[in-house]
């Protein structure tokens, strides 16, 4: 897999979640595809009342599910809709306070392999759209069965 060129967009990225992964969501709709494009996508956390931490900050489990969703759907798009990708590695780094609201990850793909897929995400949030968190992931890509 050389290219970059999606093969899913992200509304048939959401419909697949909800599909295989139904209990991300269950009844709202917190983790959501936004946008794929070539290379990478963005994914948004609608942060609510069950997000936060005391002193009304985004919890870190919660931003951290939004990257590794991140990097789920960047995987999906452009490798296919293998639901049996998985993350193999995952490492973040908190920025600054996150508050309720939309909290976006700007997901790119730094190498996309026939078995691994590598990535990073910015998330941002905020009225100035400061970086309040930094990811990098892998996942694993599983071999293409024969039917």
């Amino acid at each position: 897999m050389s290219t970059l060129t999606p093969v899913m967009t992200a509304d048939e990225v959401n419909a697949f979640l909800k599909q295989v992964y139904p209990q991300l969501n269950d009844d709202f709709s917190d983790y959501l595809a936004i946008d794929v494009f070539a290379g990478g996508c963005t994914v948004r956390l609608n942060a609510g009342e069950r997000h936060l931490r005391p002193g009304n900050t985004v919890s870190g489990p919660s931003l951290f599910t939004l990257a590794d969703i991140g990097g789920y759907v960047c995987v999906l798009s452009h490798a296919g809709p293998e639901a049996l990708s998985v993350t193999t590695s995952l490492n973040i780094n908190f920025m600054r306070k996150a508050e309720a609201g939309p909290v976006d990850g700007h997901c790119r793909i730094l190498k996309l392999g026939r078995s691994l897929m590598v990535f990073d995400v910015e998330m941002v949030a905020g009225p100035d759209r400061h970086i309040v968190a930094h990811a990098t992931g892998t996942y694993s890509i599983p071999p293409q069965r024969k039917a």
